[in-house]
């Protein structure tokens, strides 16, 4: 455990004592957000992110001791471990290294070696390949080897069979594979060619000709690649110069050889037929993982930014979920979420239909004092955009509209959640509901749906499920505990993401509140059935209470911090009266005032945590989405046809990916800001932009029959540009 410890703070660069608290943290069975928020002062305030990295390689270090201590089992199981192998098992820093060091003696299916040593060859090959002594004459040692009884009828026969061992040898062997790893890493390429003689035009066409290194493949390449591949549009292939790999197999297996010749033909051929086959899907493997991995943490960090769009609170809401055949469905929520209306109108049907739907939908804002539209961005979006805008002229007003991304509005919908939530409305109502509920408040909403249909991100779904719903689970998480969550109002949905959770204690706590009516007090979240001790002192803090009489209950102060949390009070001349007046606003002056790390120590906790506690009186109950810049409500229409170039505009990032960010200009389509065209050289996009930043852009071309829209944050007016 040492060593992994040592290993984790030199990789993360923090130190030691850190690492091996959180360690002991993770396995006391602390989640990572109790970690990240309450227990600072033995991690050194790592955030949520780092110390997910951290558990992460923490289970894998763990799972190489393992698999060592399996292999070294096994070798030592055949008598065959010695202190050159346990020291290459212990110096091994990575699972392909320990399964190198087992391949020689890891369990084969029947190969043509196999049948060689069944025929008795096996000597011969350790004869022609043996270091020193006098030089052998492969064909007059292989007549002694030749009986027609064993299937080895000629000299031949038996010097073919000695071959196939000595290939197999040098295949397995270690040191030539580390070698001619590194060697791919650096020197190969990656080579794609159409797969007919006759290609047809497809999305592949960039990679009907494609050749790069293999250290400069970009993780969206591979992963169009392999796509394209399994599509039957091209064939891949890992190209390294033949005679360079021979080489370095030739410099580690031929030297000092009794019969060089025949040994440098035996390694040719274990590169030919045996290593460079498995070296290409090694690479190939190596390129998907790293690709699966950067596109994971791709839609992780464009998952989080989605989720925490500041919410628009408190306004009743109209959600539209377009359609042509099955109409239009409209749900009236108010500024809770609760479902005051529907309706079901048909804008695409016809002009008296659309004048009817006009009538309908001005009767339902009229009626509930609708103040803001979500429309969702499905099909026959751009009808029912036109026919709000239309409704939005004749009503005039405060009324405003917005775009919302319906990814996975369907999906939830349709689930047995949905069903649960909305027994009285069918499936295409309970769209509607959700679509409107997203501009409401799309954290709340949106960890109704599984993360993996958000639609954010590319390529999902080549993505390794199980890994990605877990980076993604993370994120949720990780964002739902950093908001806070109302205990008397949540759903089950919502709850279930609280840092202790789950599914069972948060159907529980539903029940319990039902039952018994508002929670007014922290502490009697632990009269909640099966849900114990250890569970409490993970969610508490993340449970707010705004209906008990005690304001500590309101904020993100631990109940473990209560004490603490008076004592500064009365520290600083305050009271918990004057936090619920809000009559705090010098509290961190006077703080500072009298010294935090002194201030700290009188109170019993650390400065990290007292300044925490600092933050949270200041601000009970707040929000961290309220400081972010709101949502872009619209009043008009844009087209394509209406775009031109050089046309300043504001928009809403929509999705960030490798080679540049989807932005929403209040156009059906989104337009394109590429990498090359974002406001600095960057490496990867999301250095400069996340999901939901509201950014200026000017368009740069508009082509109308393909729908793309090419934009720059580059102002074309600058003297730079």
């Amino acid at each position: 455990m040492d060593a992994i410890i040592q290993r984790l703070a030199q990789e993360l660069e923090r130190p030691a004592h850190q690492v091996e608290n959180v360690v002991h943290l993770i396995d006391e069975g602390n989640t990572i957000p109790f970690i990240a928020r309450y227990r600072k002062e033995l991690h050194g305030s790592m955030d949520d992110q780092l110390l997910r990295q951290l558990a992460e390689r923490l289970q894998y270090l763990r799972n190489l001791e393992a698999r060592k201590e399996e292999v070294r089992s096994a070798i030592e199981g055949q008598g065959k471990l010695n202190c050159r192998l346990k020291s290459a098992l212990a110096a091994a820093e990575t699972l392909a290294e320990v399964e190198d060091l087992y391949r020689p003696y890891k369990p084969k299916r029947r190969t043509r070696a196999t049948i060689a040593r069944e025929k008795g060859l096996a000597p011969l090959a350790e004869l022609l390949s043996a270091r020193g002594g006098a030089p052998v004459v492969p064909e007059e040692a292989a007549q002694a080897y030749v009986d027609p009884e064993k299937g080895v009828e000629t000299i031949q026969d038996a010097l073919q069979g000695a071959s196939d061992i000595l290939a197999e040898q040098i295949s397995d062997d270690a040191v030539v594979r580390k070698k001619l790893r590194q060697q791919y890493l650096k020197r190969a390429m990656l080579v794609s060619k159409a797969a007919d003689a006759e290609p047809k035009d497809s999305v592949y066409r960039l990679y009907y000709g494609f050749k790069c290194p293999v250290g400069k493949v970009q993780g969206y390449q591979t992963l169009a690649i392999n796509r394209g591949e399994r599509e039957g549009f091209l064939k891949v292939s890992v190209e390294l110069d033949p005679e360079s790999a021979h080489v370095t197999v030739r410099r580690a297996a031929v030297p000092g050889r009794a019969c060089m010749d025949f040994v440098r033909a035996a390694a040719d051929d274990a590169y030919d037929r045996l290593i460079q086959p498995s070296m290409e899907r090694e690479i190939r493997s190596y390129l998907t993982d790293q690709a699966d991995e950067g596109a994971i943490h791709m839609f992780a960090l464009n998952l989080k930014p989605l989720l925490m769009q500041p919410p628009v609170k408190g306004k009743v809401t109209m959600g539209l979920d377009p359609g042509y055949r099955m109409g239009c469905k409209v749900a009236v929520v108010d500024g809770t979420g609760r479902v005051l209306d529907t309706a079901v109108v048909y804008p695409t049907h016809g002009k008296r239909q659309k004048e009817e739907a006009i009538e309908t939908l001005s009767k339902l804002v009229r009626k509930y004092g609708v103040e803001h539209i979500a429309i969702g961005n499905g099909t026959a979006s751009r009808e029912t955009e036109q026919m709000t805008v239309e409704l939005i002229h004749r009503l005039g007003g405060s009324l405003r509209y917005m775009i919302v991304n319906e990814a996975g509005a369907s999906v939830y919908s349709a689930s047995q959640l949905a069903a649960e939530e909305f027994p009285q409305f069918d499936v295409n109502l309970r769209s509607a509901v959700s679509i409107a509920r997203r501009l409401q408040d799309p954290l709340a909403e949106l960890v109704k749906i599984d993360p993996k249909a958000i639609g954010v991100g590319q390529y999902q779904h080549d993505m390794p499920q199980a890994r990605l719903g877990e980076a993604l689970d993370g994120v949720v998480e990780d964002c739902v505990n950093a908001v806070g969550v109302d205990v008397n109002t949540a759903s089950p949905s919502l709850l279930r993401r609280v840092s202790g959770l789950n599914a069972a204690t948060a159907k529980n706590l539903v029940l319990y509140r039902e039952e018994h009516g508002a929670f007014t007090a922290r502490k009697q979240i632990l009269n909640v059935p099966k849900l114990g001790p250890k569970a409490f002192e993970q969610c508490a803090g993340f449970l707010r209470v705004p209906e008990s009489p005690a304001v500590l209950d309101h904020t993100g102060v631990h109940p473990e911090s209560y004490a603490a949390a008076q004592k500064l009070l009365e520290a600083c001349g305050c009271t918990l009266e004057d936090v619920s007046a809000g009559k705090i606003s010098g509290l961190k002056e006077k703080a500072e005032a009298l010294g935090l790390e002194a201030l700290a120590e009188t109170c019993g906790v650390g400065v990290p945590t007292l300044t925490d506690i600092i933050k949270e009186l200041l601000k009970p109950g707040r929000d961290p989405r309220d400081e972010l810049p709101p949502p872009i409500l619209r009043t008009d229409v844009m087209e394509l046809k209406d775009l031109k170039p050089g046309m300043e505009l504001q928009g809403t990032v929509r999705n960030v990916i490798d080679f540049g960010a989807f932005v929403d200009i209040g156009v059906h389509q989104d337009g394109l800001v590429h990498i090359s065209r974002l406001t600095r050289r960057v490496k990867h996009p999301s250095e400069v932009l996340s999901v939901g930043d509201i950014i200026t852009v000017w368009v740069v071309e508009v082509d109308e029959k393909r729908g793309r829209i090419g934009l720059t944050m580059q102002d074309p007016n600058s003297k730079q540009a």
